[in-house]
């Protein structure tokens, strides 16, 4: 396998954007990328600030993705970039990944993959056309903890599984803050720029995600309300769900953005017939096991105990918490061995494609968009997962 640097580019990230200096700083975590290039801002001055600050190369701080694309693909494979993170509105995610991909890049997209379901299955056929690896920011399938919930539950630690109740509560969108400006609502809360789904979108797929990504089991129907509680919203900023997933496993699904005072309290109990495991985001380090024949279990994260997969993905000791910037890490180090295997001509290991991917993708718009039907519907609220 190849021991060189990635390089990268990203579109995106500019200004007062929260999310792109996130995905630059994991990305340079592991020493394994160096950011080369980039069009960090529809505006240019703002775009090259950022490349400044960055110390990215002037003559690499690009006026648009398009010219980005062209000029770097005319580069010297030596030289040119590798692959491209995406961190713009979901609006532009298609065009800007199916370019990338069309021009011989990799693809790292922040979620939702696109802006409708019509076009993640017209990203999905892109990836499969051009072999390109795509990676997709479900961060918080991506934390030890969840890992190790994941491995234990397909060890069949839990008997069969039965009932899952995630929950997603934020209370940053309590009030109108888009109509303020200078923060990153505005688009957010913008059906043209996001698509169906507000907060269902923006977070509701989180939950959704991680609720398979742990029991390995898919959602086939779902019966959702979608409410907007701040006067004038054009879009929801509160989802509730249940949900029935495959081999008769039952689920409850909250997910809002005006629970005021909340923080980001994303948390998961999954319960089968033996016990149930516990997990809360803003305690990343501890998996709680309850268990009905003996006492409860702490198990936290570092420790020699945890398993290979949990293990691949932790960088610290027990007691040293690792949280979001790491888990975001993680991703993008599972992609870049990933991308660093096929380029050897060499097949990955499990461990390394261990990363949300374009079939993830593609499940996050076909949940949004059942979602919004459900809601809408007037008589058959029940609603099976839509397939296109």
């Amino acid at each position: 396998m190849t021991n060189r640097r990635l390089r990268m580019g990203m579109v995106g990230g500019g200004g007062n954007a929260m999310i792109g200096p996130i995905h630059l700083r994991a990305a340079l975590m592991e020493n394994d990328i160096e950011l080369v290039c980039g069009c960090f801002s529809r505006n240019y001055q703002t775009s090259l600030e950022t490349g400044r600050k960055w110390h990215v190369d002037e003559g690499r701080i690009y006026h648009d993705y398009k010219e980005m694309m062209e000029r770097e693909a005319a580069l010297p494979k030596e030289k040119r970039m590798d692959f491209v993170a995406i961190v713009t509105p979901n609006i532009a995610h298609y065009e800007q990944a199916a370019l990338a991909l069309d021009k011989g890049f990799d693809v790292v997209l922040d979620k939702p993959m696109t802006f409708s379901l019509e076009e993640a299955l017209k990203l999905r056929e892109k990836v499969e056309q051009t072999g390109r690896t795509l990676a997709l920011t479900h961060t918080y399938s991506a934390y030890p903890a969840v890992k190790e919930m994941k491995s234990r539950i397909a060890a069949g630690e839990l008997g069969r599984i039965r009932l899952v109740d995630v929950e997603y509560t934020q209370g940053w969108l309590s009030q109108r803050i888009e109509l303020l400006g200078g923060n990153n609502a505005g688009w957010r809360t913008d059906p043209s720029l996001s698509g169906k789904g507000g907060c269902v979108g923006d977070i509701g797929t989180h939950a959704w995600h991680l609720s398979e990504y742990i029991t390995g089991e898919k959602v086939v129907e779902l019966c959702a309300e979608l409410s907007t509680f701040a006067e004038g919203r054009p879009i929801d900023d509160d989802a509730v769900a249940i949900l029935h997933y495959t081999n008769g496993v039952h689920g409850v699904l909250h997910a809002t953005q005006v629970s005021a005072g909340e923080e980001n309290r994303l948390a998961i109990r999954i319960a089968g017939e033996k016990g149930t495991f516990e997990w809360h985001q803003m305690e990343p380090n501890t998996l709680i096991v309850r268990w009905a024949d003996r006492p409860a279990e702490i198990i936290r994260t570092g420790n020699g105990y945890m398993g290979s997969l949990a293990k691949w993905n932790t960088r610290t000791p027990g007691g040293h918490p690792e949280g979001y910037i790491e888990a975001f890490a993680n991703i993008y180090r599972n992609f870049v061995k990933t991308v660093q295997a096929k380029e050897a001509g060499e097949t990955p290991t499990a461990e390394m494609l261990d990363f949300p991917n374009v079939e993830d993708g593609v499940r996050g718009l076909q949940f949004i968009e059942t979602m919004v039907r459900s809601s809408q519907a007037t008589d058959k609220k029940w609603q099976k997962w839509v397939e296109e």
